[in-house]
């Protein structure tokens, strides 16, 4: 469940992230909008094509991260032992390493 929590801020705070970057980007086109170097032409439609790509692949990253949360959370609620068993072998691993690190830097 905690893993759940964890996907869902991090995608949540992918998109908040791309989101700031697209209101940027917008404030940008429009910011040069009267300017009308052949260059800055250019980089006004290269930025609305990798804005627009940045959106679809903004949606396409949400969309799998929550997939993924849905199926961890299905597989947590079908074997909460099985669940239980792993976070604790790895908890547990995690200490062994630990605890082994710190005491060879005593060395």
């Amino acid at each position: 469940m905690q893993t759940n929590r964890n996907m869902t801020q991090e995608s949540q705070a992918l998109v908040n992230d791309l989101g700031t970057l697209s209101e940027d980007a917008h404030a940008l086109l429009t910011a040069t909008a009267d300017i009308a170097g052949e260059k800055v032409v250019e980089a006004r439609k290269r930025l609305a094509v990798a804005l627009e790509s940045g959106k679809a692949l903004a949606g396409r990253v949400r969309a799998k991260a929550l997939e993924g949360a849905k199926v961890a959370d299905e597989a947590v609620r079908e074997n909460p032992y099985a669940s239980i068993s792993i976070a604790f072998g790895v908890g547990a691993l995690i200490g062994f390493l630990m605890a082994r690190r710190g005491s060879s830097n005593r060395d």
